[in-house]
Formats: structure tokens, C-alpha cells, sequence
């Protein structure tokens, strides 16, 4: 019992950590991309954490990614740092409302928690900014989401077809 308990807190920190590098490489990776529009490479682990162990583990994940990627890119409690928050917290809480209530398939589960994500970011920016100027923009990030979306359910999809949910329970 004990050996599957650390086995199973090894493989979180392993995503954990995975998400984290992800995260950051996502923030580097947005400066050449249009009107700050992110991949959401670190949301794949979201989808896969969500999936092979549940939605504790998920926040759990996500929390850290946040809070460590804040800390490596230098963004921890500046707007870029809140509006990650708002944005993850948002589509999380979509994953969680979905995961209980529907049966989506992955790749439309990944269009609408990307959707919720950008919701959050611009709710924030509007916040930060006080204004409201800034809710004309969510259009434009809910076109991203689009795209986005589906790239990070495939690749979720992808990860849980090569991996065997005993592996990591």
C-alpha cells in the first residue's frame, strides 16, 4: 500500500514538474505569436491529470504550475501572474463542471476550458486595468481558443492513448 502511494506521488510530481516546464516554454513562446495568444501547452497535463487521477490532483497541479512558473518567469504578483491565475482557476473550474455533468469528448472539453481560460485572463486584465475597454479583446482570445484547444485534446488524447492508466495509479 505504501509502495503505491509513493509511486503514485511520484508520478504527480513528475507532471507536476512537466507542466512547469511547459508553462515556460509557453511564456517564451508567445512573443512571436499575434496579440498575445498562448499554445496552452501546460493545459495538456491538466487534461491528462484530470483523466488518470481527478480533479483534487488537477487543482493541485495547476496550482504549483502557476505559482513556480511566477516564480522561474519572474511574473509572481504582477498582472501577467494574476491574469495566469484567473485563467487557470476559470478553465479548471469548466474542466470540473464538465467532467461531472458531460460526457464531451476530449478535444471539445479542451475548446471550452481554453474558452473559460481566456474569459478568466480577460476578467483580470479588466480588473487590473479598470476598465472595460479590454472586454471587446476576449473576442479575439475566443477565436484563439479555437485552435488552441484543439491542439492541446489531441495531444491529451495522444499521451493517455500511450499510457496506460495502471501505470499511474
Amino acid at each position: 500500500m505504501k509502495q503505491q502511494k509513493t509511486k503514485r506521488l511520484v508520478y504527480l510530481s513528475l507532471l507536476t514538474a512537466l507542466a512547469i516546464v511547459l508553462h515556460t516554454i509557453d511564456h517564451y513562446l508567445s512573443a512571436p505569436l499575434p496579440l498575445g495568444v498562448k499554445l496552452g501547452l501546460a493545459n495538456i497535463i491538466s487534461l491528462v491529470v484530470v483523466e488518470l487521477y481527478g480533479i483534487k490532483e488537477m487543482f493541485t497541479i495547476n496550482f504549483f504550475r502557476v505559482m513556480i512558473s511566477g516564480l522561474i518567469t519572474g511574473s509572481l504578483m504582477s498582472y501577467p501572474f494574476f491574469m495566469s491565475c484567473g485563467g487557470v482557476l476559470l478553465s479548471s473550474l469548466s474542466l470540473v463542471v464538465l467532467k461531472k455533468l458531460t460526457a464531451l469528448p476530449m478535444v471539445s472539453t479542451s475548446i471550452i476550458a481554453a474558452v473559460f481560460h481566456n474569459i478568466g485572463q480577460i476578467i483580470v486584465l479588466s480588473f487590473f486595468l479598470s476598465s472595460k475597454a479590454f472586454i471587446s479583446y476576449v473576442f479575439i482570445m475566443l477565436i484563439s481558443s479555437i485552435p488552441t484547444g484543439i491542439f492541446t485534446g489531441m495531444v491529451a488524447i495522444e499521451i493517455l492513448k500511450r499510457v496506460r492508466k495502471e501505470q499511474f495509479q
